[in-house]
């Protein structure tokens, strides 16, 4: 696509979702409020104390225009000023208690206008416009900050999330046929039938919401673990989430007294087999096979703990 398609692309993105925050309208989510009303009086709830210059910076604001709104507040009751305590000659905005219930009251109806469109998505839809919307921010807000990385025990619709990506993966990047999903499916859905929680753990790894990591740990009998299905998103690497996977694996191991923990990879997935090694395991046998199209080399690595 040529640069001025991509930014016509952008600009149209831009209309439909002025159009969809009701960006234009004069009465912003049926309330008194403009948009930019209610911008000013979030960041002032959201704050214990604002001066008007910083609050003029932060939002882009002409200084008169801002005036205007905290002029308007002022007389509403929903702001009041006090001395700055670390500067007498400066004074603070504060909200009050009036103030208050307004900016709660915007956030209730913000979320319930987003909640009403997800609702009118399918399963999985929401969490793709999340992750779209986390990855725009992520390249063009320089001051962004990304969410937090979190490591949870699986839920209803997870083990299904890593059949699809693992399957989508996989083929797109080392170019194996459907054959590698079905065995995704087949492992997942054993793990499932015979989940232990005594035993068995299974880690997925989230951000903002959205699923960019997953590990099984599985009981192979003989106080043997199987380590299966590590994946990292692509979305995700040079985290180091790998890592934190495995370690989550061979602390869960240990502490269930397992006596070894064994897995099965291939020699072109450079970056697992990387933190395998790094880890501890030992390669103990390899295989040539063509079970997922491509010919590859299988192997089996093992940890003895």
């Amino acid at each position: 696509m040529s640069d001025s398609a991509l930014i016509d692309v952008a600009r149209d993105f831009n209309r439909f979702y002025t159009n969809f925050l009701g960006v234009l309208n004069r009465a912003y989510l049926d309330t008194e409020f403009t948009l930019t009303d209610a911008r000013v009086l979030f960041e002032i709830g959201s704050r214990k104390g604002v001066s008007a210059v910083a609050l003029a910076r932060d939002l882009h604001l002409d200084p008169a225009y801002l005036s205007r709104i905290l002029k308007r507040f002022r007389a509403d009751g929903l702001i009041e000023t006090k001395a700055d305590p670390s500067d007498l000659r400066s004074q603070t905005i504060v909200i009050t208690d009036r103030g208050h219930e307004q900016f709660e009251e915007l956030g209730r109806r913000s979320s319930a206008q987003i909640a009403e469109r997800f609702a009118t998505l399918v399963d999985g839809e929401p969490q793709s416009v999340v992750a779209a919307m986390t990855t725009i921010r992520s390249l063009l807000d320089a001051d962004a900050t990304p969410p937090p990385l979190v490591i949870r025990a699986h839920r209803p619709g997870d083990i299904g999330w890593i059949v699809q990506s693992q399957g989508k993966a996989y083929t797109e990047e080392y170019g194996w046929d459907m054959r590698f999903e079905g065995l995704v499916a087949e492992v997942a859905g054993k793990f499932l039938a015979n989940f232990d929680p005594a035993m068995d753990y299974c880690w997925i790894a989230e951000r903002g919401g959205v699923n960019i990591g997953s590990v099984l740990i599985t009981n192979g009998g003989d106080g043997v673990a199987k380590l299966r299905l590590l994946y990292v998103d692509k979305a995700a690497r040079g985290l180091g989430l790998g890592k934190m996977l495995v370690d989550e694996c061979l602390r869960f191991a240990r502490a269930k007294k397992y006596r070894q923990i064994s897995l099965w990879t291939n020699d072109t997935l450079h970056a697992a087999r990387a933190i395998y090694v790094k880890a501890g395991f030992r390669l103990v046998s390899e295989e040539r096979h063509r079970m997922f199209g491509p010919e590859e080399n299988g192997q089996t690595w093992v940890l003895d703990l």
